[in-house]
C-alpha cells in the first residue's frame, strides 16, 4: 500500500477526540482485539518474513529486516502488549510505519480495513490506574458493533523503552 498523500497539517500530532475525528485509521488485529492507527503514518503493508535477531534486544523487538536497502527494526506488538506467545501464519503482516522520519515495522496478526471516524464515534480511553499504561491510547472508536482501540503510534514508538529501536537501526 502506498503512503497516502496528505497536506502538511494532516501530519500533526493527534491529541484530542476533536482532532482525530474525520481521520482515517488502519484497523488491525492482535489476538481477539481490534486496534486502529492513523493511516497517514503507514508507509506500506507487507507479508511477514523472517527477521534477523539482534543480540541483547528486548523481546518485543523481533529484529531487523532489509527493506529495499534500508535496515529497519521490527516490533512484535503481541509481545509488546503482553498478549501471549505470537503465532505467525499467512495472515500475519508487517505494517511499515514512517514516524517522524524514522522507518520501522510493526508485526500484527492481520489487517482488516481503513475506516473514517466521526467525532461521535470516538470516546476517551478509560483510566486503568497503574495496572495498565494508557498514555499511548487516543481513545476508543465505535463502528456499529465494532470497537477499535485507537493507538497514538507516535507516543507508543517514541516511549523511552522504544528509544532502543533507534539505536538498533543505526
Amino acid at each position: 500500500m502506498a503512503q497516502p498523500a496528505g497536506s502538511p497539517s494532516s501530519n500533526a500530532q493527534l491529541g484530542s477526540s476533536k482532532e482525530i475525528a474525520g481521520h482515517e485509521f488502519l484497523a488491525f488485529t492482535l489476538g481477539q482485539e481490534e486496534y486502529g492507527i492513523d493511516i497517514l503514518k503507514v508507509q506500506e503493508i507487507r507479508g511477514y518474513e523472517a527477521v534477523t535477531r539482534i543480540a541483547n534486544a528486548p523481546e518485543f523487538i523481533k529484529g531487523v529486516i532489509n527493506l529495499r536497502g534500508i535496515i529497519i527494526p521490527v516490533v512484535d506488538m503481541r509481545i509488546k502488549f503482553n498478549l501471549g506467545t505470537p503465532t505467525y501464519d499467512q495472515f500475519t503482516v508487517v505494517i511499515i510505519l514512517n514516524i517522524g522520519g524514522r522507518i520501522m515495522g510493526m508485526v500484527v496478526d492481520s489487517v482488516s480495513d481503513v475506516t473514517t471516524l466521526s467525532p461521535e464515534q470516538v470516546k476517551p480511553a478509560p483510566e486503568m490506574g497503574t495496572a495498565f499504561n494508557t498514555n499511548y491510547l487516543i481513545g476508543l472508536g465505535t463502528i456499529d458493533e465494532r470497537m477499535l482501540i485507537l493507538v497514538d503510534i507516535d507516543k507508543l514508538m517514541s516511549s523511552s523503552e522504544m528509544g532502543l529501536i533507534e539505536t538498533l537501526a543505526s
